[in-house]
Parts: C-alpha cells; sequence; structure tokens
C-alpha cells in the first residue's frame, strides 16, 4: 500500500524493477565549467553595464588613475583583487568584497550614491552564479583603441552574417545509407574521419521518437499496431511515412510545436513583479501560435503577424469563423513582466523595450541585440545605434486591447457606414445649395471660415485633423473629426431629422452603442485601466512632449481621460493616479485640467473613452493653464456654437415648410436613418479581447548613452540592423514602420531569420542545434557543427515556402534521425561529445510531455483544445503576495500541460524540476538536468501517485481478472503503454515478483494499489522519460 506520502511500500522490488527496466540508458551529462549562454547573457545584460557605467572610469585600464589598484574589467583582475584583497570569494559569494562595497558595508562603492537595491542583487546573483564571464583576452593598458567597435571588420570575419549559400550535397562512400540529401552532409563529416553511423533504431523506438517528436504524445495502440502486425521493413516504411503524415496533421501537432515557440517569447498568463497580476486574456496568443502551427502558415507570415499583424491590409481570417488571426500574433510584445506604477516612469520604459528588443532579436534573429543598450556589442556586429534604431519602431507603437473577433465584420460597416454617411450628407448640401438661401449660404461660409486654434501651445486641435490623422481603437469615433456646420442626422422626439455639427471635434457615434466585450473569467488585477471599458471604444491623440505641468482637456459629454506617459499603461494605488481623469459636462463644453507637473519633459499621448451610453466630444488639448490662451480657445468654442445655433434656426423653419426641396430633404432624413439602422442591425457587438499592437506617432528614439534614460543623446532613426542593412533609414511614410521592418527581416538579404528558425526545427527533432546555442548564433554562441548543411536546409526550406511541417518531414525522413542511440565505441572515443552525430542521443522528454503521458497512459486526458487556461494547482508551499484565489484541480482538469496557467511567481513546482523555463526572456534550448527533485516528483508527487491509480484501474477494466492468463496479460499491457514496446521476459519475470498475486488467490487479481504501485514503478524508469 501506497504510504502517507505517496511512496510505494515495494521500495526494495522497485528499485530492482527500476534497474531492470532503465538499463542501457545513461544519466545525464554533468556540466562543465564553462558558463552557460543564459549565464553569460545573464553578465551581458545586468552586470557587465553597471561595471562599465559606474566602475570603470576608477578601476580599469580605461581609467586616467587607476585607484586602490584594483581593475573590474576582467574576472580574473576580480579574483586578483586590489589593495584589501580579492574582490569575489567563491567559496562563501555572500561575503565576497564586491558585495560588501555596493551594500556600503564596508567599502562604498560607487562613491556618488548607492545603486539600486535591485541591480545590487542582480551582482550578487551573478556571484552565486560563479561570476560567469565569457572566454576573452584579459584588457591591457594601452591597448583600449585595439578593441574599439569596428561593424565592417565583425560583420565580415563572423559566419552568421554571411549571405546563405546553396551548397552542393557532398559526395559520400556508402551511398546506401542515404535517404535524403541531410545524410550527404552528415556522413561525409563522418567519412573524413573514418567513422560509421549508428544502424537504424528499432522501428518502434522510431515510433515512439516520432510521436513525442510532432505531437508529444506516446503513440496511441491503434499507431503502433501496423508495427506489430508485420515484421516487413518494405511494410515498416510505408506505415511509418503514413504515421509521419498521420501526426503532421493532427490537430495536436500545434500544441506540441506551439509549446516550443512559447518558450521563445517568455509566455506567461501572469506580469509577476510583486503582486504577479494577471495578463488578461494572454491565452489568445497562445491559441493563435496553436492554430498557426497546425495550419503551417509559411515562416514568413508568421514573422509578419507578430512584427506587424495589425497593419496588414489584408489580415488573415480564421477559416472557420472569420475573425481576424494576423493581429493575434503581435500580442508576443507585451507578453513579458510588467511593473505596477514604477518611480522611475521613463526607465521602467527603457526596461520594457530592453525585454521586448532581446525577445524579438533572440527568436527571429538568434542575436543578443539587447547586449547594446549601454554600449556597441562588446563582441557582435550590433552597436548601440542598432539597438535604438530598432528602439525606435517600439516608442512609435502601443498597447491595445483588441475586439479580435468582431473588428473585420465591424471594419466593413465602419467602411459602409462612412460612405453612407458621405453620401447622405452630399446629396444634403446640394439640395441646401438648389435653396440658395442668402443667410444660410453666408452662415456656412462663416463656418467653413473658422481659423484653426493657434498652434503655440496647443497638443492637437481635431478642427484641423484629418482622417488620416485621426487615432482611435476601435470606430467609435466615425472616419474622421466632425467640423461645425456639417449637415448631420438626429433623431429629435425619436423622428429623423437633419441637424448641424455644433462643434469642430472628434465626436463619438451613437450607432456603436452596446459594445460588449467578453473577456477572461476570473480575471483580477489592480491595474485601474482595466477596470474601463475602453477596449474598441477610444480615441487617442499624438504623442508629444509635456512642456508644461498642467494639460487642458476642452471635452464635451461623459467618460474618462488617460495619460499615458512613457507607454505606462499599469496604474495601481495612488502612484500616478494623477494621470487618470473624468468628465462629466451635461451639454456644456468644459476645460478639464490634469496636473501632470511631475511629467514634465515625459512624453505621453491622451486617451479618452465616453461612458458607456454616453457620448463624448474632444475638441483639443492645450499644454499649460495660460488664461489668456484658454479664453481664446473658450471664446472660440463658443462662437462656433453660436453659429451652429443660428443655422439650425435657418435650417429648421425651411424643413418645416411645404417647399419641394425641404420634402426632399425630410425624405433624405429619412432614407439616411433607414440606411444607418440597416447598417446598425448588421453590427457584432460582443467579442473577446486579446493583447495587440497598434500604430502609435512615428518617431525614432534618442540613442541613451550609458543605457541611461536620464541622458538621452542624438535621434536614431528607424532601422534594421546595421550589419544586413547598412545605416539608412527605412523609408517609412506614416506610422511606426513595423511593416517595413517586417519585410526586412524576411528578406532575403538577412542572412539569420531563415538559418534561425530551420536550426530550431532542427534542434527539436535532433536534441541539439546544428547551431547548438539556438538562440546566439553571434561570437559568444557555438559555430554550426555542420554549416554546409544549415544552409542547405535553409535553402530548401525558402524553395519549399517557407513550411515547416515539410522541413520537419524531411528530417524525420532522413537516415540521419533514424538512427539508433547505439554508441560505438571507436566514435564515442574520437568524438565523445557526439559532434558529428554518429548516433541518435538518448533524449529526456520536456516536463510537459512528462505529465501529459501521465494523463494518456492513465486514460483521463481530456483532448479539448483551445480556451483560458486551466488554474494552478497550488501547494501549502506556494505563498506569497499575489497568491491566486483560484485553486486548480491536481489533474489540471486532465488537459494538456500547454493549458495550464503560467504564473511568473506561482510556477509549476513539476514543471520547474523538469526544467520547463521560467518565462523572463527567450529560452530556445531548455536546460536538461538531472537533479533529486526529479527522482523525488516522480517518487511523492500527488499528481503522479493518484494517476498511477487511474493508470491501475484502466488497466483493471481493460483486462478482466477472468480472462485467460489476465496478470501476464495486463503487464504486457501496463509496459507497451509506457514504452510503445511487449515487455520481454525478464520484465515479465520481475513484474510477476513484484505483484505478488498468488496463483490461487483470485481476490489478489484486482487489488488497486497494487498494480497502482507497479504503474508508479513504470513511471520512474528512464524508459519512461526517455526517448532512445
Amino acid at each position: 500500500m501506497p504510504c502517507s506520502h505517496g511512496v510505494p511500500s515495494r521500495n526494495r522490488v522497485t528499485l530492482t524493477l527500476l534497474l531492470i527496466v532503465g538499463i542501457g540508458l545513461p544519466g545525464n551529462v554533468v556540466q562543465g565549467e564553462e558558463p552557460t549562454p543564459e549565464q553569460i547573457q545573464f553578465f551581458e545584460t545586468h552586470v557587465r553595464p553597471v561595471f562599465v557605467e559606474h566602475c570603470y572610469e576608477c578601476h580599469s585600464v580605461q581609467a586616467k588613475k587607476l585607484q586602490a589598484e584594483l581593475h573590474v574589467d576582467s574576472r580574473a583582475a576580480l579574483f586578483r583583487g586590489g589593495e584589501s584583497g580579492a574582490s569575489l570569494n567563491l567559496d562563501d559569494p555572500d561575503s565576497s568584497l564586491i558585495l560588501e562595497s555596493i551594500r556600503y558595508e564596508s567599502y562604498e562603492m560607487p562613491p556618488r550614491g548607492k545603486l539600486p537595491e535591485a541591480t545590487i542583487q542582480r551582482i550578487a546573483q551573478w556571484v552565486e552564479m560563479g561570476a560567469p564571464w565569457p572566454s576573452e583576452p584579459e584588457p591591457v593598458a594601452g591597448e583600449a583603441k585595439a578593441t574599439e567597435f569596428n561593424l565592417s571588420d565583425r560583420r565580415e570575419s563572423h559566419w552568421a552574417w554571411q549571405k546563405i549559400a546553396n551548397p552542393t550535397p557532398p559526395e559520400v562512400h556508402d551511398t546506401t545509407w542515404v535517404r535524403n540529401e541531410i545524410d550527404r552532409y552528415v556522413l561525409s563529416e563522418l567519412e573524413a574521419v573514418k567513422l560509421k553511423p549508428a544502424p537504424r533504431a528499432d522501428v518502434l523506438a522510431r515510433v515512439r521518437r516520432l510521436c513525442f517528436d510532432l505531437v508529444g504524445l506516446p503513440p496511441t495502440a491503434q499507431q503502433l499496431q501496423p508495427f506489430l502486425d508485420s515484421t516487413s521493413n518494405e511494410k515498416h516504411e510505408t506505415a511509418f511515412v503514413a504515421l509521419l503524415d498521420e501526426l503532421l496533421s493532427s490537430p495536436h501537432f500545434g500544441e506540441q510545436w506551439g509549446r516550443h515557440w512559447l518558450d521563445l517569447v517568455r509566455y506567461a498568463e501572469s506580469r509577476g513583479h510583486e503582486f504577479d497580476d494577471d495578463t488578461r486574456n494572454a491565452f489568445q496568443y497562445r491559441d493563435y501560435v496553436i492554430r498557426a502551427f497546425n495550419l503551417d502558415l509559411p515562416y514568413d507570415q508568421f514573422v509578419r503577424e507578430h512584427i506587424a499583424g495589425d497593419l496588414l491590409k489584408n489580415a488573415r481570417l480564421n477559416p472557420e469563423h472569420g475573425f481576424n488571426e494576423s493581429i493575434l500574433g503581435t500580442g508576443f510584445w507585451f507578453l513579458g513582466e510588467w511593473v505596477h506604477s514604477p518611480v522611475d516612469i521613463r526607465k521602467d520604459e527603457s526596461d520594457r523595450f530592453d525585454n521586448m528588443i532581446d525577445v524579438m532579436s533572440k527568436t527571429f534573429l538568434g542575436m543578443t541585440v539587447a547586449c547594446a543598450r549601454c554600449h556597441d556589442h562588446k563582441f557582435d556586429a550590433i552597436s548601440a545605434a542598432d539597438y535604438y534604431a530598432l528602439s525606435g519602431f517600439l516608442q512609435s507603437s502601443d498597447f491595445d486591447e483588441v475586439r479580435f473577433e468582431s473588428l473585420e465584420h465591424n471594419r466593413d460597416i465602419a467602411t459602409r457606414l462612412a460612405v453612407v454617411d458621405q453620401a447622405f450628407r452630399d446629396d444634403a448640401t446640394a439640395i441646401l445649395d438648389k435653396w440658395n438661401d442668402t443667410t444660410w449660404n453666408e452662415l456656412s461660409a462663416n463656418a467653413a471660415s473658422i481659423p484653426a486654434v493657434d498652434a503655440d501651445q496647443v497638443a492637437v486641435d481635431y478642427s484641423a485633423v484629418g482622417s488620416d490623422e485621426l487615432m482611435q481603437s476601435g470606430f467609435l469615433f466615425g472616419d474622421r473629426p466632425r467640423k461645425v456646420g456639417e449637415i448631420t442626422l438626429s433623431h429629435e422626439d425619436g423622428k429623423p431629422s437633419l441637424s448641424i455639427v455644433q462643434l469642430s471635434a472628434a465626436a463619438s457615434d451613437p450607432f456603436w452603442n452596446g459594445l460588449v466585450a467578453q473577456s477572461e473569467s476570473g480575471m483580477r488585477t489592480r491595474n485601474r485601466l482595466f477596470q474601463i471599458p475602453r477596449a474598441g471604444r477610444t480615441l487617442r491623440t499624438p504623442t508629444f512632449a509635456l512642456t508644461a505641468p498642467e494639460l487642458v482637456c476642452v471635452v464635451r459629454g461623459r467618460g474618462q481621460i488617460v495619460a499615458c506617459v512613457d507607454s505606462h499603461r499599469f496604474i495601481a494605488g495612488p502612484l500616478h493616479g494623477e494621470t487618470l481623469a473624468r468628465f462629466e459636462t451635461k451639454n456644456e463644453v468644459s476645460q478639464i485640467t490634469l496636473h501632470l507637473g511631475r511629467y514634465v519633459g515625459h512624453r505621453l499621448h491622451l486617451e479618452f473613452t465616453p461612458d458607456e451610453g454616453a457620448t463624448a466630444e474632444v475638441c483639443a488639448v492645450v499644454q499649460g493653464a495660460n488664461p489668456k490662451r484658454l479664453r481664446e480657445i473658450r471664446d472660440r468654442h463658443e462662437h462656433e456654437l453660436r453659429l451652429a445655433e443660428k443655422l439650425k434656426n435657418t435650417l429648421e423653419p425651411f424643413l418645416e415648410s411645404p417647399d419641394a426641396l425641404a420634402a426632399e430633404l425630410r425624405n433624405l432624413a429619412t432614407r439616411w436613418s433607414e440606411a444607418r439602422h440597416a447598417l446598425n442591425a448588421e453590427v457584432q457587438r460582443t467579442s473577446k479581447l486579446a493583447m495587440a499592437m497598434k500604430d502609435g506617432t512615428g518617431e525614432d528614439d534618442h540613442l541613451l548613452i550609458r543605457g541611461n534614460s536620464a541622458t538621452p543623446g542624438d535621434p536614431v532613426p528607424r532601422r534594421f540592423l546595421s550589419a544586413i542593412d547598412g545605416n539608412d533609414a527605412l523609408a517609412i511614410q506614416a506610422g511606426s514602420g513595423r511593416l517595413q521592418l517586417a519585410d526586412r527581416i524576411n528578406s532575403d538579404d538577412n542572412p539569420l531569420s531563415n538559418r534561425v528558425i530551420v536550426n530550431r526545427v532542427w534542434h527539436h527533432l535532433m536534441g541539439r542545434g546544428i547551431v547548438p546555442t539556438t538562440d546566439d548564433f553571434g561570437v559568444l554562441g557555438q559555430r554550426p557543427t555542420h554549416p554546409k548543411l544549415l544552409d542547405h536546409l535553409a535553402t530548401r526550406f525558402v524553395e519549399e515556402g517557407k513550411s515547416i511541417k515539410q522541413m520537419i518531414r524531411y528530417i524525420a525522413m532522413s537516415n540521419t534521425y533514424q538512427m539508433s542511440s547505439h554508441v560505438d565505441a571507436v566514435a564515442q572515443h574520437q568524438d565523445p561529445t557526439n559532434r558529428l552525430w554518429h548516433h541518435r542521443p538518448p533524449q529526456r522528454l520536456q516536463a510537459e510531455a512528462i505529465r501529459d503521458s501521465l494523463l494518456v497512459v492513465s486514460g483521463q486526458w481530456a483532448p479539448a483544445m483551445y480556451g483560458e487556461p486551466v488554474p494552478i494547482h497550488l501547494t501549502n508551499f506556494m505563498q506569497g503576495r499575489g497568491r491566486p484565489e483560484r485553486n486548480g484541480p491536481l489533474d489540471g482538469a486532465n488537459r494538456r500541460s500547454v493549458y495550464t496557467a503560467v504564473r511568473r511567481n506561482f510556477l509549476s513546482p513539476f514543471m520547474l524540476a523538469f526544467d520547463a523555463p521560467v518565462p523572463f526572456s527567450s529560452m530556445g534550448r531548455r536546460n536538461v538536468s538531472n537533479v533529486p527533485a526529479q527522482a523525488l516528483i516522480l517518487m511523492n508527487d500527488p499528481l503522479v501517485v493518484q494517476q498511477a491509480t487511474k493508470w491501475a484501474e484502466r488497466a483493471i477494466e481493460t483486462v478482466p481478472s477472468d480472462s485467460p492468463d489476465c496478470v501476464s496479460r495486463r503487464i504486457q499491457w501496463m509496459i507497451k503503454s509506457a514504452f510503445a514496446r511487449p515487455a520481454n521476459d525478464q520484465e515479465l519475470r520481475v513484474a510477476t515478483e513484484f505483484l505478488s498475486i498468488p496463483a490461487d488467490d483470485h481476490s489478489k487479481v484486482d487489488d488497486v494499489s497494487r498494480w497502482a504501485d507497479f504503474a508508479h514503478v513504470l513511471v520512474n524508469t528512464k524508459e519512461f522519460i526517455f526517448l532512445r
């Protein structure tokens, strides 16, 4: 029986069985002393920039006068130390002199002021890691110029910047081993050193490998059967190809390969930081990714949708439901950590942009561009100007919550509505021209000639804004601002009638009233902005620099104003509360003042949202509370109101007259109302929401000196990386320019994008990339083991329309993929790291596949796809601020792991034990550790114990006790379920002994606890969690 902790009581026999069933699978290789790419990235991002900014002036070869005989510009120098001894002590990291100094516990460094606590913690974390430092020559005084940034030299000397070649496949001696061109590239390298590839793996091992690689699930009995029914190699080959095609077309393919992609974009459903607030509707992006992989969306289109899916003229529509898929891709930009109400709001923006650039550049380019935030990249052909050129695209863009289900449908209605309104307005104007009333003509001329407000101190004047300049989320404010004196349609007394526009303003249209937003249920956020129903209902001003402590908004109606400073959108608590304001003016034009003195010098824009069922008119936004200027603006709008009233008083008597032209106008008003009513009936008012990016005001970012947001330098024109495109700015006509950026990333001139993605595919199928450092093709990354093979795959990828599925199929059909894990002694001696691919290394399943396998073998798996995440199951040890209010079920509602909520501050212990990434940056290559926590999880975790019991119950049900030889058949069934192969004689014998069921005592045959213990044993074998 299981003990109170869920550990089977038959531990001695369990260990025996573990040894027998798990034989032949080596443990994980212990990592050496070399720092990992992730550790180097941490150093370059969080540590070296601090040393450069705060320490190099006095403690480097660049110092005019070296202080205390101490250098901090190399790892060796830190260990040597200075007058006070070594700066690093890895035996007792916390006592390191460098930490004592920056904590002001002994020396107080830097002397001009203590570093921020977060910076101190990161340096302490770096020391705890062992002070990882890239392999580089130690700086020598007087040689500083030798290390100056030379982009041309760096570009020409590094393989990744060279154009993709189309190499001729090499000749090989053993042509019988070649199944496709991949094998030629691999075999030629092996033959060059007189090595032979491992034999082809057993067909059942290949089938299990293929199923886990493509769909992340064990093969079903039906999928195994063709390989068990025949020993014919020819039939096996036919069945293997059929299975490959079946798996590629399976809806669960997208779940597996989508999960790989989510690692790259640091997917999570909470914001982390202090309170771990919900990332509202993040799951819509996850579902988008799964659908895209299932559809085999061409990779260049996938890239385009991520970078600029909101800007595509012909958005890709969901084939089943017709909603806009393309815009959902842009949600990846906003999956990062958000800090609520930061003190330094500009630095917070810089940090967010840093993360966004880091994720984008690693994901699509395999380059660590974010390392150039504070200075030119220390190793790669990436300048600080490159970094800020890319930052400009983000500064010119903005966050949006988009009503994606109704977006395209309602966009069509909005376009038709604008045409209808303009046509009836033109018809009415033509009739009034025939009327040719002197008073009317004079008043109309006066209305048309009212000058715009003097631009001095005016941030925006909607009387001077055209249709191309109107910025909004949704369609509520029409296709352009309205002009005083224009003909409009009213419904006074419930009857349609022509009326007069009273104010030149951006005005909400009641046509769009009643919109309903369906957001993720049970959401919890302290963000005050999310408490306003803004999605698809918001007017946005252009971005401008705040030059005065007050902003005055000239408005009429009822609604909310948000001042979005430095793109910050997470207002919680009183800090930055002054950026929110309400207006409720009834029918009067009012001047609403926002007191923003602390933000003078910052960039911001305003957003106006009418209350539900109310209207809002926005006339202008003025910088400063200058009484003279405000009086001038008030006088202007009072003049507009008086003029509109005179026009109305002139028109109304005519409309009520028996004149034939008046009758035409009355009839026109009726038809105009009917046309709008017919369109209104087509409006899709209910829609789900998703995060997306939208264009803001196009502007270039300034190069921040040493990455410090308080010391901006010159602006850097928006462009792609200069190593590829030179320093020429992109030809951006309007907006952010992200669409042009997407085109440059996809361009054939870019040698990175296609190499990076085919390398990722190879990595996931083979366990190691051709470039092992999948996210770093730079100098600090590892060079490709087979550069010609990499270029061959990239070339073929382009030729086949950038199809991920075709690339997977091509690799899976190679003998290289189908090799066994058998290690030849000679090959192992000559190539111990398997650099040349002389065998297929055993691969441990990823965390999600291990958990999902438990659900499959136990028969509990619920294959439902998509939708809101299942809340994480919280243990008693998962405590802290932001702990979710909802505790999810232990079994995750029996759904695949990709649908379990990923909360940054409350990550699944099971997933973490098996190296699921902590989602803060791109992770194209997960760590593969071999630690005691994994064995403890498989032995003790309540989920494992629960599923072992369910598996036992299923076994008893599948093979009833009254069937012949039920014990042996049950064992066979369970082993085949676990390992996708029949049990051998030794396993049958040991398993029978383990179960200890007397032959003459049938009462024990259906003892669930015995079978649950056996199931638990199988889960704890190497073979259950490894692929051979």
